[in-house]
């Protein structure tokens, strides 16, 4: 019996592979998700300012590019966006405090501030973490937290997007 049962495993799971290959439905609802780009357009809609973001689905957090980073007492940070960014001086609330690896291996603790922004016909609340990335080519960095639920990547693209959120709140 043993020798009939494995040649019938063998069939059975070339057809079920066939089955995932060729019909995919019910795997992936990509019902309301945008397809985007490794590279996008994103503006940063507290300030109102356009930037590149890398989208990066390896990464968990975001994270934006700062500078003049300092606590001022309570829950509260102050810094500064980069002159690639508008050099706007920001108070805003911490939300939490996050451990990162860091490009280069080292563990690193950031602040996290939650911000608006627009990606695609998207208007989003997510939090990022503030950091300095002015050795990086972009001042923003798109984590999975703020992608999931509403993009599929497609890292063959770059800028498949103009931003162009509607008016209002956030959903």
């Amino acid at each position: 019996m043993d020798g009939l049962q494995k040649p019938w495993q063998t069939f059975m799971g070339k057809v079920l592979l066939a089955l995932f290959i060729f019909f995919p439905g019910g795997t992936i609802d990509a019902g309301e998700k945008i397809t985007i780009g490794a590279i996008e357009e994103v503006i940063l809609l507290p300030w109102g300012i356009q930037v590149p973001a890398r989208i990066d689905t390896g990464a968990a957090t975001s994270s934006l590019d700062v500078c003049e980073i300092k606590k001022t007492g309570g829950k509260e940070i102050e810094f500064r966006l980069p002159e690639r960014c508008g050099g706007k001086k920001v108070h805003m609330p911490i939300v939490a405090w996050r451990v990162i690896q860091s490009t280069g291996g080292k563990a690193e603790r950031r602040p996290v501030v939650e911000i608006e922004l627009c990606l695609g016909s998207k208007r989003l609340l997510t939090q990022v973490t503030l950091n300095d990335r002015s050795q990086m080519e972009f001042p923003l960095l798109i984590g999975r937290r703020t992608l999931k639920e509403n993009f599929i990547v497609d890292v063959s693209r770059s800028k498949t997007l103009p931003p162009c959120c509607p008016e209002g709140s956030t959903p």
